[in-house]
This record gives C-alpha cells, sequence and structure tokens, in this order.
C-alpha cells in the first residue's frame, strides 16, 4: 500500500475492476439488530408547548426547559371548530369497536320519560344533574340524549368523562372541544375568557365531585347548558348551583324480563321466567344485571347444543361430576344458574371464555379495572389473537365504556378479586409497565396515542409504587420516565404531574438519584407553568442539589434557567435582588453597619491625620467656638433610625480603643520618666479661694480618658500633688463618649515629637475669680476645636463655659511632657 499513491485497493476493491466499479458506492450494512439483540438508536422526541407566555420544550433527555415565548413563537389565535370537524373528533374519540360479530343494539326501556324532561330543561337552558346507581344505565341515557339535542347550540353537543378528572381537565377538555389550538395551553385569564363565550350543550358522565368544585365548573361556563351524570355517593351541589335533580330508578319486573328476552334474542321459558323474577327482585331492577344474565343464558344454550363447547377453554378442568353446571347423562340437561351467581356472575362468565380473555381479565384487575387497548393485548398476553378478547368481554356485560376507552362494569372487580384473579396482580402489573415504558418511549408512538392509555399506564404505576417485590420500583420509575415527556406534549397534564409524583417516590425507594433529580426538575418546571412558583423553586432547588452531586452540568444549567425565571417571575432576581425600577427595601442591620453620618454620639473619638514627625494624639471632637451643644443633641436624634445593637457596639468599640491607646501611652511614659508627669503649673495654696483646692486634683480628664486614679502622686513646681496619667486601670470617664462632660475651654499645645521636650511658655497665668459650676452626668456639654498653636490663647470670659475651671494636661504620645490649659 502506497502513502502517497492511493489505490483501489485502500477502499476495499480489486485492480481489476477498478474501472468498473469507481461509479458504484457501498451501501451499508443494516444494523444486526437480531444478532446482537440491540435496539437500533432513536432520536429524542422533543416537543414546544406554548403555556400562557411560557414556551415550555419538553425535552426527556435533560428536562423540560421553560423560557418567556419569544415574539415569533407566539400562538395564533384559535379558532372555533365546525359542526363537521366537531362530529370527527367526536367519532374519533369513541371507544373502538370490539372485533367480532356485533352486538346486539339494546333498546331503552321504561326511559321514555326521563329521555323527555331532560331535553325540555337542556332545551330551556337549565342544568341538569341525574342521578342513578352503578348499572342502572345512565350512559345509554346520555347517548339517547345528547342524540336529540345535537341541534339546541351554537356549539352542538359536547360529550366529556369526569371518571378521574378534576375542575381544571374538564375546562380544559371543554376548551379542546370546541377551539382548535394545538399544542397551546392557554392561562386561566384566556381560558375563562375563551369558555364564557362557548354555548354549547355539555354532557358530562362518570362525575366524581361536587360542592364547589361543580360551582367553579358551571360559573366558568355560563352559555352552557350541563347534562351531568352521577352515582349517589358523590357529593350534592350547593344551593347556588342551580340543578335540577333527576333520578334514575331501574326497570320494572316486566322490562326487566323484555331485556333479558333481547339479549338472549328467544323468547323464555316458564323456569327462565321465573328465574328472571327472582333475579329483579334480587338486583333491583338494574339493566347491567339483566345483561349478564342473558349472557349466561346464552351460554347455557350452548352447552345444551355441544356439551364440549368449553372445552378448550379449560372450562371443565378439575371440575367435580356432579357440578350443577356438568352436563347431564344424556348430555342436555344444564341447570339454570343459581340465584348467587346471576346476581354476581363475574367469575362464572370469565369461566367460560377463552384464554387470552381470562387473561386480559388479570390485567384488568391488576390496573384497577382499566382494560388495555385492544392493540397492547397481543403484546401483554402473549397471543397474536388476543385482541379478540376485547369483543368476549362486551359481549358478557362485563365491559363498560369510559370516555375513549373501556373499564370493567362496576362490581366486576370485586367478584374477580374474591374468584382469585387479583393473586397475580403484582407480576402481571409489572409486565404492564414494562411494556408501557417501551412503548411510551418509542418515536413512532403519538402524544394523543399516550394520553389515551394514561390511566392504565397511571393504574398500573399505583400498584408498583410502593412495591416489595423485586423489580416493581424500578419498573415503575422506567415507566414514568418514559410517559411523562409524552403526557406533557398531549397536554395531559394532571396525568402528568401524577406520573412525575409516582415516578419520584418511585426514585427515592430504588435509590436512583439521577431519575429522582429529573422529577423534582419537572415538577417544578409544572408548577411554575401552573403558577405556583414557591412550589416551584422548592422542586427546582432540590434538582439543582441533586444533580450537583451527581456533576450533572448540563441537567443543573437547565435547572438554573428555570430558577432565574421563577425569582423573575416572583419579582426577585438570584441573591435576594430587586428587578431595576422597584423600591429597594430598607436594609436590616443583622450586623454593624455604620450609618451614612457616622454614629453621631457625645464626644466620639476621632483619630487625625498624622505625619511622619508626629505621634497619634487621641482627643475629643469639640464643635466650633459659638455653638451651645444643640447641633450634638440634633445629631443623636437624627441618628435614631440606626440600630440599637450598631449603635452600642459602636460606643464600646471606641471605649476599648482609647483604653488601649492609653495603656500604650502610659506604659511609654512610666518607661521614659519613669513614671513622674511634670507640669508647667498645677493648681497653688493660692488657688483655693477660686474653687480649686490645692491638694486635690482637677476633675477634667485627658481628652483619651486617661485621668488619674490609684497612681503615685508627684510634686508640681508650685508643690501641689500631680497625678500621672494612664496608670491603673482606666477611669469611669473613659468608659465611653458620653460618661463624662467634656471641658469647655479650648486646649492649647501640640503632640512633641519622640525624644523632643516641649517647650512651654514662662508666662504667668492669670487669676480670673470664675464661679464654678458642676455640670450634670445626664448633660453633655459641648467643647471646642483644638488649635495646634504654642502660643497661649486668650483668656476665656467668666460666664461661657459652665465647666469648671482648672488646669487640663493633655499627655503626649512620648509622654516626656503635658502642657497646661491657660485660664
Amino acid at each position: 500500500m502506497d502513502p502517497i499513491h492511493r489505490g483501489p485497493e485502500d477502499f476495499g476493491q480489486d485492480n481489476d475492476g477498478y474501472g468498473e466499479e469507481s461509479s458504484r458506492r457501498t451501501q451499508p450494512r443494516a444494523p444486526l439488530t437480531s444478532d446482537f439483540g440491540q435496539q437500533p438508536t432513536q432520536q429524542a422526541r422533543v416537543v414546544q408547548v406554548v403555556s400562557g407566555d411560557f414556551l415550555l420544550t419538553v425535552n426527556p433527555v435533560d428536562g423540560s426547559e421553560v423560557e418567556l415565548c419569544p415574539p415569533g413563537e407566539q400562538p395564533s389565535v384559535p379558532v372555533r371548530r365546525t359542526a363537521a370537524e366537531r362530529t370527527d373528533r367526536e367519532r374519533a374519540a369513541a371507544p373502538p369497536v370490539p372485533p367480532g360479530p356485533p352486538a346486539p343494539q339494546l333498546p331503552l326501556l321504561e326511559r321514555q320519560e326521563e329521555r323527555e324532561r331532560l331535553v325540555r330543561l337542556l332545551a330551556r337552558g337549565r342544568s341538569v344533574r341525574l342521578t342513578g346507581p352503578a348499572g342502572s344505565g345512565r350512559t345509554a341515557l346520555l347517548g339517547a340524549v345528547a342524540a336529540d339535542c345535537a341541534d339546541l347550540a351554537p356549539d352542538g353537543v359536547v360529550r366529556l368523562s369526569g371518571l378521574k378528572r378534576t375542575v381544571t381537565d374538564l375546562l380544559y377538555g371543554l376548551f379542546e372541544a370546541v377551539y382548535d389550538a394545538p399544542l397551546l395551553r392557554p392561562d386561566r385569564a384566556v381560558l375563562l375568557e375563551k369558555l364564557g363565550s362557548i354555548g354549547a350543550v355539555v354532557v358530562l358522565d362518570d362525575l366524581e365531585f361536587g360542592g364547589a368544585g361543580l360551582d367553579e365548573l358551571l360559573d366558568a361556563t355560563p352559555e352552557c347548558a350541563f347534562l351531568i351524570a352521577t352515582t349517589p355517593d358523590v357529593p350534592a351541589p350547593t344551593a347556588d348551583a342551580h340543578l335540577e335533580e333527576v333520578f334514575l330508578a331501574g326497570l320494572g319486573r316486566s322490562a326487566s324480563v323484555a331485556l333479558l328476552e333481547q339479549v338472549v334474542e328467544r323468547p323464555l321459558t316458564d323456569d327462565e321466567a321465573n328465574w328472571a323474577g327472582d333475579l329483579w327482585f334480587e338486583s333491583e331492577g338494574l339493566p347491567l344485571r339483566f345483561v349478564q344474565a342473558g349472557a349466561l343464558l346464552r351460554q347455557r344454550d350452548m352447552l345444551r347444543t355441544d356439551p364440549t363447547a368449553y372445552d378448550e377453554q379449560g372450562y371443565a378442568e378439575g371440575r367435580p361430576v356432579d357440578d350443577v353446571f356438568a352436563k347431564g347423562a344424556d348430555g342436555q340437561d344444564v341447570p339454570l344458574p343459581s340465584l348467587g351467581e346471576g346476581a354476581a356472575p363475574a367469575a362464572l362468565l370469565a369461566s367460560r371464555l377463552s384464554g387470552p380473555a381470562r387473561d386480559t381479565l388479570h390485567f384488568s384487575v391488576a390496573l384497577g379495572g382499566e382494560v388495555p387497548h385492544q392493540a397492547h393485548l397481543p403484546a401483554l398476553v402473549g397471543d397474536t389473537h388476543a385482541d379478540a378478547a376485547l369483543g368476549e368481554l362486551a359481549a358478557c356485560g362485563l365491559l363498560s365504556p369510559a370516555g375513549s376507552r373501556y373499564r370493567l362494569a362496576p362490581g366486576v372487580v370485586a367478584q374477580l378479586e374474591a374468584a382469585g384473579y387479583g393473586e397475580d396482580a403484582d407480576d402481571r402489573a409489572r409486565t404492564a409497565a414494562q411494556h408501557y415504558a417501551w412503548w411510551a418511549g418509542h418515536p413512532s408512538v403519538t402524544a394523543a396515542r399516550a394520553v389515551a392509555e394514561a390511566d392504565a399506564i397511571v393504574a398500573a404505576m399505583t400498584r408498583l409504587v410502593p412495591g416489595d417485590g423485586a423489580g416493581q420500583v424500578s419498573a415503575a420509575v422506567l415507566l414514568a420516565r418514559s410517559a411523562a415527556p409524552a403526557f406533557a406534549a398531549g397536554l395531559h397534564w394532571s396525568g402528568w404531574e401524577k406520573t412525575l409524583r409516582l415516578g419520584q417516590e418511585a426514585a427515592r425507594i430504588a435509590g436512583e438519584v439521577a431519575e429522582e433529580a429529573y422529577f423534582h426538575h419537572e415538577l417544578g418546571v409544572l408548577a411554575l407553568c401552573n403558577g405556583n412558583p414557591d412550589r416551584a423553586r422548592a422542586e427546582l432547588e432540590t434538582s439543582i442539589g441533586m444533580r450537583g452531586a451527581l456533576a450533572d452540568k448540563s441537567g443543573a444549567v437547565a435547572g438554573r434557567r428555570a430558577l432565574a425565571l421563577v425569582a423573575d417571575r416572583a419579582g426577585t432576581l438570584p441573591g435576594g435582588r430587586t428587578p431595576a425600577g422597584e423600591e429597594t427595601p430598607a436594609a436590616r442591620y443583622d450586623e454593624f453597619v455604620s450609618p451614612p453620618g457616622g454614629i453621631p454620639a457625645a464626644g466620639p473619638m476621632v483619630l487625625p491625620r498624622m505625619s511622619e514627625d508626629d505621634t497619634a494624639l487621641i482627643s475629643r471632637a469639640v464643635p466650633a467656638s459659638g455653638t451651645d451643644g444643640f447641633d450634638g443633641r440634633k445629631a443623636v436624634l437624627g441618628g435614631a433610625r440606626r440600630n440599637l445593637v450598631a449603635a452600642g457596639a459602636g460606643v464600646l468599640l471606641a471605649a476599648v480603643l482609647g483604653t488601649v491607646v492609653t495603656l500604650g501611652m502610659t506604659s511609654s511614659s512610666d518607661a521614659r520618666d519613669g513614671g513622674s508627669v511634670s507640669t508647667e503649673q498645677s493648681a497653688g495654696e493660692d488657688d483655693s479661694e477660686n474653687g480649686l483646692p490645692a491638694d486635690e486634683p482637677a476633675d477634667d480628664s485627658t481628652p483619651g480618658g486617661a485621668s488619674s486614679s490609684g497612681s503615685p502622686s508627684t510634686p508640681g513646681p508650685s508643690g501641689s500633688q500631680v497625678t500621672p496619667s494612664g496608670s491603673g486601670a482606666p477611669s469611669s470617664e473613659s468608659s465611653g463618649p458620653s460618661d463624662s462632660p467634656s471641658s469647655g475651654r479650648p486646649t492649647s499645645g501640640r503632640p512633641s515629637s519622640p525624644g523632643t521636650p516641649t517647650k512651654s511658655p514662662t508666662r504667668t497665668p492669670t487669676k480670673t475669680p470664675t464661679k464654678t459650676a458642676t455640670p450634670t452626668p445626664t448633660e453633655t456639654q459641648p467643647t471646642d476645636t483644638p488649635t495646634p498653636t504654642d502660643t497661649p490663647t486668650e483668656p476665656t470670659p467668666p460666664g461661657t463655659s459652665d465647666s469648671a475651671s482648672g488646669p487640663s494636661t493633655t499627655a503626649s504620645a512620648s509622654g516626656t511632657s503635658a502642657e497646661p490649659v491657660v485660664a
């Protein structure tokens, strides 16, 4: 092989046929799915749904993403369906016709009076509540009345099923039946606006709620007339509902016998007529019981004609010879069923059905009465002809229509469970869950088809969660993971929520953290679209935390995007910020925060700016000359908005700082001068006449709070005793800025440099007799701004200061000397 000139052998071709085969391209080999049992790679089904002003992108892989709907993605205005479109939709939503020979059409017996009354009430725009026991023929009567009212309303007749449906489900179902709006779920305001303009006769079967929920349904559709069918155990409507009540009773004896003849398609014998009379008394004339009794008589006729007719279904296996239903000696005598078997005939009818039909009953009991669609029966049962089982069950009266599907007739589930059909319910439910998980996740399955099987899917997960069997919760997690995106895309959001909650619980039990995080994310997105931001925030934060622990970056990013949208809708931004243009709430001083104007306490400790040659001097802030102290008190009052804790912390901080600095200056002074402090001027003996005793120190303390207490006295030049500052513990004057009054006279002098003696004036102070006034402890005295100059200040006129006259010393940082204040 030449690496430069590549020949045909490099492309898998022979040299001889290079010219002829050059134009041909090798076809890719088909994947050996059957050889290796691997499924081909399938693309995820991503669907975009508009919910209110949100654009929801249903992503089955990383989780759904939600954002504000861009301008170009706004849906078109919903358009009303025409009469032909409504007819086609109603035909498509009807239950499928069971395979096999068509069943006879049974007439409505003894229902003509109720039928005419219902039509008259609906024609006048009144809503009616039809109440009757299960099996009384409510569904058949509703069908007849709906046919009679087809032309009464502009939007025709809308048939809905209330079985396992909420008020919100019915409102959106009515909107979808009248308006053509694919992939659109309007918000509450738009929904109510559209429903207010609908004028239709709404036939609602199997409603399961009343009271306030029914009032909400009627208030949202003021132009509709409702025909509601319920059972007596459903809560009654309120007095404000204004519903007409019609009760549906059972059939009479003659009508019951006539119905039985219609089912058997022959006249009854005397024994059969007597048996039918006893059955009528036992069943109170319910039509369903006579339909099932007619199925028993048809099976009896089959046995009388061919005693081995049901042997291939295993009917005669294991039955005793003296069984009342075993064939007689001549093969012709088959007695009638007992009265008990006629009142509860489900077990006897099922025993004479085919194997696939009985397996279908096993699955239906495991799913809580939900019958899988006939297209799923071959895969579930394992028989290619199992779809015919639906026809057998319908012919025996074991099925009843429920919306677009079939369910087991009322009372059949309990009868079959008593006969042992529920013993393997967990295994059957797990098999159904595995099948539905594969089917719902297949790309060829549309969202509408998945929604049609929603009740059976939810029933399978409900049976498995919580479960103690092997693989039950794992199968439930897989089913929820596959079905939830389909329900979201099909706008069946109540089923979506049920599936997510069941899947989240199953994932928690199974310990599958990644799947649990997915379900939490989906629940958060659903809550956001439904207008519940608090619930959405909780679910999304849980999902983000789990995915962060798993290092799932893509999933965490999707969760953060949805969480940011939740914060935006709630009016706050991530981190506690508020959108631009809104008023910022007042700050909470949970910790010390300085107010804008500082702490305006009386006499705060300040640190003046120092030069390289100066030493820090701590002094009190003195107001400008000419002030009377009002500005300081005004500042204190102006700071009333700050937190009390902040003020106390500031005062304590100033006291501690003053104490530390004072101790530092004292230690420095003691080290240099041996602890002695001298002043240029002190009080003499002659000063006693001015109110200042010679043997007592001045009351004024140093600006730093370093007044004496407990230190040895040092004689001054005039023989007086001077106490050194800074020794010992701080005095009470230094405990805070407002603990002692400040001197009302200005001070002079500047701090000296380290090691440089301070020059003092030699002028003899002028003695001015002033009357000393002692300030009260609660009064704050104003102070003057210090004047850093070496020249002595002018004497203070009498009466301008309330503080006691006397020498006031200022300790320098070096501690070598102190300058007196010239009076």
